[in-house]
């Protein structure tokens, strides 16, 4: 836990690599987004069970989109199927329907699988998230962004600047 620490605070690039970032997710809903993003963290041997951790990620979906306006999403679950909080990111960039608080299409998703019993963590994480994506010059930025290394370097710059 102490490589997702930065400060004092939670370091969401220290959670992600080229590897877990799809900079250019071709899913046509959100349960394709759900099932590629799974998978590159199952690929990466972060999930061990990607049934579990996808079943984990729909059922919280299910209570209420986790769209949360401004072409984000944060989807998340709690299971068993991890070990530590882990991440991923892909960009839609023709964009989905997610049944988004606004209404409008969804292009950026931060994916987020915790442990169940890790509460602290798993809430600090979501709320940083949040927190750099109401930067409309981060969004444009990870829109405009060509390859999954740029995306995580934009993503360390906000960091820093926060």
């Amino acid at each position: 836990m102490a490589t997702l620490e930065r400060s004092g605070s939670v370091s969401v690039a220290n959670l992600l690599s080229e590897d877990l970032i799809e900079a250019d997710l071709k899913a046509k809903n959100r349960d394709e987004v759900f099932e590629q993003l799974v998978s590159d963290l199952a690929d990466a041997g972060k999930v061990d069970d990607p049934k579990e951790a996808l079943r984990a990620v729909k059922e919280r979906e299910d209570i209420l989109s986790t769209g949360i306006g401004n072409g984000v999403a944060i989807p998340h679950g709690k299971t068993p199927a991890v070990d530590n909080l882990v991440a991923a990111f892909g960009r839609v960039k023709d964009g989905i329907d997610f049944q988004s608080l606004d209404g409008k299409p969804v292009h950026l998703v931060f994916l987020l699988i915790s442990p169940q019993k890790e509460a602290g963590l798993h809430v600090r994480v979501l709320a940083r998230i949040s927190r750099m994506l109401k930067n409309i010059r981060f969004r444009n930025l990870l829109q405009e962004a060509e390859t999954s290394e740029e995306i995580l370097n934009i993503i360390k710059e906000q960091e820093e600047q926060q």
